[in-house]
């Protein structure tokens, strides 16, 4: 069979049943025709019937399918199928025999029909099997087991995948993936984030256990899972074997996943958040003279070094977990950062920094470097007195010589400040607070995404715009404070 041979027609039929056999009359009905002969337009429903290529059997096929409104339907589909033949003939018999799979078992399924130009492009990339269009988790796995990235970057992209991705959209077809799919994954996502609040704020101690260690995911966040769903879905698109030219999760529409600003804990917000218990924003910042009360209670914790080297030089937790004493030069005066300690689920393993640019060489002031010397000297001690060291090389480890677990750094923070009387801010704002000494110092921004290693100068300053003024004003009160004076009315008696 070619495709100038393929046989197709159309035929109206209905399911009314004969009164006394009760068999449908189907094509028999005379409800199917007006008394002039004509179809009537208000019963029954068209149908066509196709004859397919013989399979590779050599059996005959013969398809029907049914429902349509209009006769048109049905015959735009007889010519869509005709389209296909017309392309698969083309290529040869073991084609056409393919494209005839590829159109039975569509409609078997129930499926749309692949465009004929898409099955072309297959076709003409030698791809004989034009169905074996993998599912969205098939192409997913497969597109990150090719992808070069960093392992840090690669874990977030396979958690993603595992998480979510896999699990509400892993079974579709992946020309079949369309925007609804995915915007009802992220409907999922919300539904769960409302659960999540709603049992965190219940009465029911049962229904706050229940959700205790779980997080919502924020608008950030869902942005960062549709990136991952997009950066495969165009990589699909590159492919000349995959018969998909639009990528879907590029037009759902999801809420700005936009930077939180950095605050200040100001007076008044201190005390509106004592008084309320909510925090100004996600990302807060302790003022210098914060900091300063932070470390006078955190001197003698033995994961100080850590709290100071973040405080003062913007380390990030995995940085300074994973800090080695090769990469600690005391007489120059400066660290370089080329490894950190990366938390996985509770699981922890050393890799790169996070980007390019994280991987920095750091200069240290002179309380830094003194910090560190008494650190060594301090770790010569523990390691004479161990019965059992294990030796890593780091410049803070546990009391045998192993890596801290960056989550035991977390938690002894939070012990720490809490106790000190301070308001909250997260471990990771410890950093942020070295930005706002280098920034109250007189530092550029340039310089702070140097320090902090951001990639851009653009995310330092999406980070930092709230907190300069603020740090203005206090720098020129503090200022202010630094000049004698008589007296306030000594100032007015002069007329200023």
């Amino acid at each position: 069979m070619t495709s100038r041979t393929f046989k197709g027609s159309t035929y109206k039929r209905c399911t009314c049943r004969h009164p006394q056999t009760d068999k449908q009359l189907g094509a028999t009905c005379p409800k199917l025709k007006r008394s002039n002969g004509t179809w009537s337009s208000n019963h029954g429903t068209w149908s066509f019937q196709a004859e397919l290529p013989h399979n590779n059997r050599g059996d005959r096929r013969t398809r029907r399918r049914g429902g349509f409104a209009s006769q048109t339907e049905a015959q735009t589909m007889l010519g869509d199928i005709a389209a296909l033949l017309e392309v698969g003939g083309k290529h040869g018999d073991s084609a056409l025999i393919a494209v005839g799979d590829l159109i039975d078992e569509r409609l078997q399924a129930n499926e749309p029909l692949p465009a004929p130009e898409l099955v072309a492009k297959q076709l003409d990339a030698g791809n004989a099997a034009v169905d074996a269009i993998p599912t969205v988790g098939e192409w997913l796995l497969n597109w990150l087991s090719t992808r070069k990235v960093r392992k840090g970057t690669r874990r977030s992209y396979l958690q993603h995948i595992e998480s979510w991705l896999i699990p509400y959209l892993g079974h579709y077809r992946l020309d079949l993936l369309t925007m609804e799919h995915i915007a009802r994954m992220f409907d999922a996502m919300a539904e769960r984030n409302d659960t999540i609040t709603a049992a965190k704020t219940s009465d029911d101690p049962a229904a706050q256990a229940s959700v205790r260690n779980l997080r919502v995911i924020g608008p950030a966040t869902m942005q960062r899972y549709r990136a991952t769903l997009r950066a495969a879905l165009n990589s699909a698109i590159r492919n000349p074997k995959i018969p998909i030219t639009f990528n879907p999760a590029s037009y759902v529409e999801l809420e700005s996943g936009k930077r939180p600003k950095a605050l200040l804990w100001t007076p008044g917000r201190i005390e509106q958040w004592q008084q309320t218990g909510e925090k100004p924003s996600r990302v807060m910042v302790w003022t210098p003279e914060h900091t300063g009360h932070f470390l006078d209670h955190a001197e003698g914790h033995p994961y100080y070094v850590l709290f100071h080297l973040i405080a003062y030089r913007g380390l990030r937790r995995g940085e300074a977990c994973g800090l080695p004493w090769w990469e600690v030069d005391l007489t120059s005066q400066s660290i370089t950062i080329s490894k950190t300690l990366i938390q996985i689920g509770w699981h922890a393993e050393f890799g790169e920094p996070k980007s390019d640019a994280s991987g920095r060489i750091v200069a240290l002031d002179v309380a830094s470097t003194e910090v560190l010397h008494r650190q060594k000297s301090r770790q010569t001690a523990m390691r004479e007195a161990a019965a059992h060291w294990v030796e890593h090389g780091l410049v803070c480890t546990e009391a045998d010589g192993s890596p801290i677990h960056p989550a035991k750094l977390t938690d002894a923070f939070h012990a720490i400040a809490e106790a000190a009387g301070l308001p909250p801010v997260r471990l990771h704002d410890l950093r942020h607070g070295a930005a706002t000494l280098a920034l109250a110092a007189g530092a550029d921004l340039k310089t702070v995404q140097e320090l902090l290693g951001h990639s851009t100068i653009a995310i330092t300053a999406d980070t930092y715009t709230h907190v300069l003024p603020e740090l203005a004003r206090e720098t020129a009160e503090a200022t202010a404070q630094l000049v004698p004076r008589r007296s306030a009315s000594a100032i007015q008696i002069a007329g200023i």
